[in-house]
């Protein structure tokens, strides 16, 4: 990546200067507001802990859910402060807005090694308008913060795929660095797409086949393996001509199945057993039933124990393997093994000096819900849209603007 880094910045020197960071703290948060699962604002840390620690005036911005255009108190920040406070071991200030009155009196405040957090960034509509003016101007107001000889570190790496005002616009604003996350993650991906050992397994779970259609369509030709499970694959087992039962069905796409399965019959492995369920809770009544005899009126809500088997068997030989998606509902116990086996199998691919990264959002979370080793995975990457966006072949934004 021919960007600067913040190696590069700290360099330059940072102290009593202003520096805008964009961190991804979009954590999941429970119905009482509590953080559930703190591994992105355990990764976002480091950046933030060394330009404070180098004397910088450290002012962060990130979002948190999708707000509707405008505050929304559920989505505030302010458990996500008290928690990277924790993190970084130092006081972290919470603006009361985004780059209003308290975020600019808070901002002006600011000693060498303070570090402020703005209020979520997407109160401010402006932040995810079309509207390259709206967007220009938050990201004039967020510049303003950090005065005339700031700088901006991008280490956000779930967002660099969004053209936003805090991810994009600001960059074309002041002097830009990728952050540790954001060089981390690109020079990860790269190892996936460039030149990967082999043989190469791609692990795809979630529920809908077409949100991974396109990084489906980009992998399948250069891989050995592509598993397939969680939701998305009945709607491959429908391809086959099978009865799905209840199970989460995507119609529209059995055609789009087909061809993928006539196309990569070598590649694409489907599960073969499924745990399947008399109702969508923690508490149903559940059987492992074979693929091809879901019961009518049941739902799969995991793969079977005879399909983690087959899928370990060609996991633990693989050299490269990309996982994203669970293979189940793993929130719920009863629906755990197939995502916890899957997981096991890459972990001992690790052990034996295989390349492993583990695709954020969801997987990330199942790594640390079932208690697996996070050090038993090469990568566990912070952005799981972005890093499909990456595979995919996509031009990332947040990454284009620091190129330039």
């Amino acid at each position: 990546m021919a960007v600067k880094t913040l190696a590069d910045l700290l360099g330059e020197g940072v102290e009593g200067r202003g520096v805008l960071v964009r961190s991804d703290l979009n954590v999941p948060l429970d119905d009482n507001g509590q953080i559930t699962d703190p591994g992105r604002i355990v990764a976002s840390a480091p950046t933030i802990k060394a330009l404070a620690e180098a004397g910088a005036k450290v002012v962060v911005t990130a979002h948190l859910g999708r707000p509707k255009g405008g505050p929304d108190p559920k989505l505030s920040l302010a458990s996500v402060a008290a928690r990277l406070a924790e993190e970084l071991g130092r006081n972290v200030q919470l603006a009361g807005d985004v780059v209003g009155q308290d975020a600019l009196a808070r901002s002006e405040g600011l000693t060498d090694g303070d570090v402020l957090l703005l209020e979520n960034i997407r109160f401010d509509p402006r932040e995810t308008s079309k509207d390259d003016a709206d967007r220009g101007k938050l990201a004039a107001a967020l510049v303003e913060l950090v005065g005339d000889d700031g700088a901006f570190v991008s280490d956000g790496f779930g967002v660099v795929h969004r053209k936003q005002a805090s991810v994009y616009d600001v960059a074309e604003q002041l002097p830009h660095y990728a952050g540790t996350l954001v060089a981390a993650e690109v020079d990860v991906l790269a190892k996936l797409t460039e030149n990967p050992d082999r043989p190469y397994a791609v692990v795809l779970g979630g529920s809908k086949v077409s949100d991974k259609l396109a990084v489906i369509e980009a992998l399948a030709p250069k891989v050995d393996t592509l598993v397939i499970g969680g939701g998305m694959c009945f709607t491959f087992l429908a391809a086959q001509g099978l009865s799905v039962g209840a199970s989460l069905l995507q119609e529209e796409m059995v055609d789009t199945c087909k061809q993928l399965l006539e196309q990569f019959a070598d590649v694409i492995h489907l599960p073969r057993d499924i745990v399947v369920a008399d109702k969508f809770a923690a508490d149903a009544e559940s059987k492992v039933v074979p693929a091809h005899e879901i019961p009518d009126g049941w739902l799969g809500l995991d793969i079977g124990p005879d399909s983690v088997d087959r899928f370990s068997a060609l996991l633990t030989e693989a050299r490269t393997v990309f996982w994203n998606g669970p293979m189940g509902v793993f929130e719920f116990e009863k629906f755990a093994a197939g995502t916890r086996g899957v997981a096991e199998a890459i972990v001992t691919a690790t052990g034996k000096g295989a390349f492993t990264v583990v695709g954020g959002g969801d997987s990330a979370a199942a790594v640390r819900a079932l208690g697996l080793p996070e050090d038993g995975f090469s990568h566990i990457s912070t952005g799981g849209g972005a890093s499909l966006e990456y595979l995919e072949g996509k031009e990332l934004p947040g990454i284009a603007v620091l190129e330039g």
